[in-house]
């Protein structure tokens, strides 16, 4: 007992310690979730967290932005619904065109799916903003939301005949065993290879701006021009990779949509 006693004082000075010397201003601080309203059902932990705010801020925003724009429709179309058009002609095309008409039906899930991930990617580049893209187990549940609805689409409309998309057409029989169990390998860790996409890029990112952050605090004014002209670069840079994933997941969506559609 009090060996266990003297290692938990010994954990606790630790801890201490490192948070007296820095341990704040870890670059992977930023990805902390912290509750904000406590809901405790049981033993369920249901509280409001910072990255469930950020997530109702990317809806709202959405909402606004499509509220703004059909506020007031024109022939002549305002800034805001050229804005909301223009998205909405993006992924409409973009769906059309990797799925095909039948795929359109889905189109909705799709543009929600790509406006969700690009406000929320936005708006963890703002100063105080929490990139909830940049949590696996957020990522990994609309990867799996995505896996499980193609799956269930292509049972529905092919029944067992679904399982003709693991093997190659026009294999000869040797080749088409030998293929598809790698085939099927490859389709079951689909949500694996699209969460972590989205999950590593938005961490990386992130935390490669918080390092670098630090050097101009660390340098002062004089010898920081560097490392700010460097972080400045790399916003840049990370608007750019911000919307690109979010393309990127919709768009991998269309793809693993149409092969439940048409098995190709």
């Amino acid at each position: 007992m009090a060996t266990e006693n003297m290692e938990a004082g010994e954990h606790a000075e630790a801890s201490g310690h490192a948070e007296g010397h820095g341990g704040g201003h870890s670059p992977m601080e930023q990805f902390t979730i912290k509750p904000l309203i406590p809901i405790h059902i049981g033993k369920y932990d249901l509280s409001y967290t910072n990255s469930a705010m950020f997530m109702t801020f990317a809806v709202a925003l959405t909402a606004l932005l499509f509220g703004l724009s059909t506020k007031k429709r024109t022939l002549v179309p305002s800034r805001w619904q050229s804005i909301s058009e223009l998205m909405y002609e993006f992924v409409a095309g973009m769906v059309k065109d990797n799925t095909g008409k039948e795929g359109m039906k889905y189109f909705p899930f799709i543009f929600t799916l790509f406006l969700f991930i690009l406000f929320g990617n936005f708006l963890g580049l703002l100063p105080y903003g929490f990139t909830f893209t940049s949590h696996i187990i957020v990522t990994a549940t609309m990867a799996v939301v995505v896996f499980v609805g193609v799956t269930v689409i292509g049972f529905a409309r092919h029944g067992l005949h679904f399982f003709a998309l693991f093997v190659p057409p026009g294999a000869p029989l040797g080749i088409a065993i030998i293929l598809a169990p790698l085939e099927f390998f490859s389709y079951l860790i689909r949500p694996v290879s699209l969460s972590l996409r989205l999950f590593a890029n938005m961490l990386a990112g992130h935390v490669l701006l918080k390092v670098l952050a630090g050097f101009i605090i660390t340098l002062g004014v004089f010898f920081g021009i560097v490392p700010f002209v460097a972080v400045f670069g790399i916003t840049m840079l990370e608007l750019m990779v911000a919307a690109i994933q979010a393309y990127v997941f919709a768009l991998l969506t269309c793809l693993y949509l149409n092969d439940a559609i048409h098995l190709h």
